[in-house]
């Protein structure tokens, strides 16, 4: 896995309103430290304690969850994070609850692997690979606004299919969601 921050996240970032910040899955940190830089305090979660150690810094509190594990229940209450970023990381069943934690003018900004990633090497589960328009439409079906949706094949830091979403909850000033031109 890369150091670097995913450009999808770096672009977004800036959009993500004041309060705290959840880092699912987040490894290492790189995205925790990120929004930690841009004054967030953040909640970094994964399952690996030596991810999590590194992870670790100035405005992140780490937390090792694996919510994977049978009968695990999300242990964030609704409206809870004013952002809430998730790279290379897909678990259906946890969907619905961790949207439901976004505040009511929060910023989801999540990119993880497509349908199509078999040809570039794993992820090649389709347990773990996102269906055609499948963000899109969870966030039609969680009432989120879409600011920007990609879909197709990155370079970098390696060939993969990546779906790419930055969704804001209706309460989140439309005004806001401008930025500047690349």
């Amino acid at each position: 896995m890369s150091d670097q921050i995913s450009p999808w996240v770096r672009r977004y970032a800036p959009l993500v309103p004041g309060g705290a910040v959840l880092d699912l899955a987040c490894g290492s940190g790189r995205h925790s430290r990120h929004m930690a830089a841009l004054g967030h305090e953040v909640v970094a979660v994964d399952r690996d304690p030596a991810a999590l150690a590194a992870a670790c810094g100035p405005g992140i509190t780490t937390s090792a969850i694996d919510l994977e594990q049978q009968g695990a229940a999300w242990p964030f209450g609704p409206h809870r994070f004013a952002g809430i970023v998730v790279t290379n990381y897909l678990h259906r069943p946890l969907i619905g609850d961790m949207l439901a934690s976004l505040a009511p003018n929060g910023v989801l900004i999540y990119e993880t692997f497509a349908a199509g990633n078999e040809q570039f090497g794993k992820p090649s589960n389709p347990a773990f690979l996102l269906q055609a328009g499948e963000l899109l439409a969870l966030a039609a079906a969680h009432g989120l606004r879409v600011v920007a949706f990609e879909d197709g094949v990155i370079d970098s830091p390696k060939a993969a299919m990546v779906q790419r979403l930055c969704a804001v909850k209706p309460e989140f000033p439309r005004e806001a969601a401008l930025l500047p031109p690349f």
